[in-house]
């Protein structure tokens, strides 16, 4: 005895336009009507169904006088249809929503001297203008924020675009947000020369500097490697000497009604240039989730570039000399 139908060694494929005539068939019942509804010619319609029955070993109707009738293998068929093109529905009001709303997960990549400096400010900002958007945070020095966002571990970095040179890459985006000084600080109130001076030696901009006020015969008489920026900004608050450190970071915490708690060792000293920036992948999903949160981050370097740089280094403040900040971010 023959089988009924061939035993699949793998289920079969559905072509949706062939699913949308089986239920425009199961549901009016007539192939004609099907095909006048559906807006393609009853041969095509026929044709359709012959296929996809000889495909799947089974008949999808019964035809008669009054009509096509389906079997019970046509019954199912219809209500998996009915079931995928629900489903497919569904999909695609979530999908749109995704795009349009407000809101999403993200996750933000930053060194963390450089997070104390830039998000909270920003988060508390994000709360008030787009409170559905939530973010994490990653840490990690300069060139492993930039990799983090290269490899799609991070949405965002934000960083120093200067202290080590970001390697050029066809899907990076890099929006310079604010400009900073790498120099030699000490407390407003220091009045004799500081017998110490703390840097941090992994910073690029930091051993410039160093290497700058060696040359110039200008190094206390004690020099002290340290971990981090904000242990160095912890010893010069604290009156232990001198360090070297990023002006904004420097600063972070005073208010602009009070006058900053460090001061330029001396005006004469070398300082080097830094650049505050946000990173991101060119492809990067541009939700309207994503594009707020990018625009926040922005608005945050903008607040930033507004603080004024020490006297001392008030040409920086010419946009000429500086890479320009965009009128807004690439979308």
């Amino acid at each position: 005895m023959s089988a009924i139908a061939p035993s699949y060694s793998s289920p079969p494929s559905y072509d949706l336009v062939q699913l949308r005539y089986v239920r425009a068939i199961a549901e009016l019942g007539s192939m004609t009507a099907a095909a006048r509804s559906l807006r393609v010619s009853q041969p095509t319609l026929s044709n359709a169904v012959s296929e996809l029955e000889g495909r799947l070993g089974t008949s999808l109707f019964l035809r008669g006088a009054r009509g096509v009738t389906p079997t019970a293998s046509g019954k199912a068929l219809a209500r998996a249809a009915d079931e995928i093109f629900a489903r497919i529905r569904q999909t695609d009001e979530e999908m749109r929503g995704i795009e349009a709303s407000p809101a999403g997960r993200f996750v933000l990549g930053c060194y963390h001297s450089f997070g104390a400096l830039f998000l909270p400010e920003m988060i508390k900002g994000l709360a008030v203008r787009a409170p559905a958007i939530e973010v994490s945070f990653w840490e990690g020095i300069g060139p492993h924020v930039v990799d983090a966002v290269l490899d799609r571990t991070v949405h965002f970095g934000v960083g120093v675009g200067s202290a080590n040179a970001v390697r050029p890459h066809p899907e990076l985006v890099v929006v310079p947000l604010f400009r900073d000084v790498m120099t030699a600080l000490c407390t407003r109130d220091q009045k004799a020369p500081p017998s110490q001076l703390f840097y941090v030696p992994r910073i690029a901009l930091s051993e410039r500097v160093l290497s700058a006020m060696a040359a110039q015969g200008k190094l206390p008489e004690r020099v002290v490697a340290c971990g981090d920026l904000e242990l160095v900004k912890s010893l010069v608050l604290a009156g232990a000497g001198s360090g070297i450190l990023p002006w904004r970071v420097a600063i972070e915490g005073s208010t602009r009604s009070t006058r900053p708690p460090v001061r330029l060792l001396d005006r004469k000293l070398p300082f080097e240039v830094d650049v505050g920036c946000l990173f991101y992948r060119a492809d990067l999903h541009r939700t309207r989730g994503t594009l707020l949160l990018r625009d926040e981050i922005v608005r945050r370097g903008r607040e930033l570039d507004a603080v004024p740089l020490p006297q001392g280094v008030g040409r920086l403040q010419h946009r000429a000399e500086l890479p320009s900040l965009p009128s807004r971010a690439r979308r």
